[in-house]
């Protein structure tokens, strides 16, 4: 990734400490495909909105399958993240209610697919997300979580993403080579803490389509947790098929089998991450 490309020099942008605190704004991400990013950013975000948490997805993946799979189709999102990204609408105009109590979601479309070109003259290139999900008018939808849902790349997307965001959340497959392609993560996320977001930190790694059948999701689990400790979430993910189905009928496998497996197991991630985040903040 080349500096120039994605960081201005300064960031002109100024913040207003009398502000209360927004809500925690987690970016999901992994630059692999595959790997459960948007089923773990959908199921996570129902999960804590089912512990009474307001919750926000933004999905800025160019496929837009976090849209699709909380039922926002195509023909009805008039208006999605490039336009707020860009500064064609406001945050009152994108954010779309879905079929979950405390649930809402910006949708995207393959819009997104040119923000690179589009928005490399832009002097704020990096900081056109944060700026319009920090901004004061957030505080009127009272919410507790902001779930980024980013593509499988590290580029101006993703960048926008942990500029914007607390924390990176990283879900890692159960299988071979998974921990390949971390150090490009970790190396981008030290980029954006030492050019434009020194307080980002990594929320934890989370291993998913686990298989504890299987000698090598459980060798993968265990090099995962010498490499990373406490980084990794205790809650582990489960390979599942009513998690694989949910998505077809445009629900979070909470809704679609609230006593599957993998709703358990989603539950489980949501309160542990709830914990982490109350202790952060203690």
């Amino acid at each position: 990734m080349e500096k120039q490309l994605f960081f201005p020099s300064e960031d002109s942008s100024v913040s207003d400490p009398t502000r209360p605190p927004g809500p925690k704004i987690i970016a999901v991400t992994n630059q692999k495909g595959g790997v459960g990013k948007t089923t773990t950013t959908i199921n996570l975000a129902a999960a804590l909105a089912e512990r009474g948490k307001r919750v926000l997805i933004v999905d800025i993946d160019p496929q837009g399958n976090a849209s699709t799979g909380l039922g926002i189709a195509a023909s009805q999102r008039k208006f999605t993240t490039y336009d707020l990204i860009v500064g064609e609408a406001e945050l009152r105009d994108v954010i779309a209610d879905t079929a979950v109590r405390n649930l809402g979601i910006i949708p995207a479309t393959t819009d997104l697919s040119s923000a690179d070109i589009e928005l490399f003259s832009n002097e704020k290139r990096v900081f056109l997300l944060r700026d319009a999900l920090r901004q004061p008018a957030i505080d009127a939808f009272a919410l507790d979580y902001i779930l980024i849902d980013c593509p499988p790349s590290l580029n101006l997307l993703t960048v926008n993403a942990m500029v914007a965001a607390h924390s990176v959340l990283v879900p890692l497959q159960s299988e071979f080579f998974a921990l390949e392609g971390l150090s490009q993560l970790m190396l981008t996320i030290r980029e954006v803490r030492q050019t434009a977001n020194p307080d980002l930190r990594i929320e934890g790694v989370v291993m998913t389509m686990y298989d504890g059948r299987n000698n090598l999701s459980r060798q993968v689990e265990l090099d995962a947790r010498e490499n990373l400790g406490d980084l990794v979430f205790k809650t582990v993910i489960p390979r599942n098929v009513r998690v694989s189905e949910a998505p077809s009928f445009a629900l979070p496998v909470l809704e679609y089998d609230p006593n599957s497996k993998g709703s358990e197991a989603y539950r489980s991630m949501a309160a542990e991450l709830d914990r982490r985040s109350h202790s952060v903040q203690a």
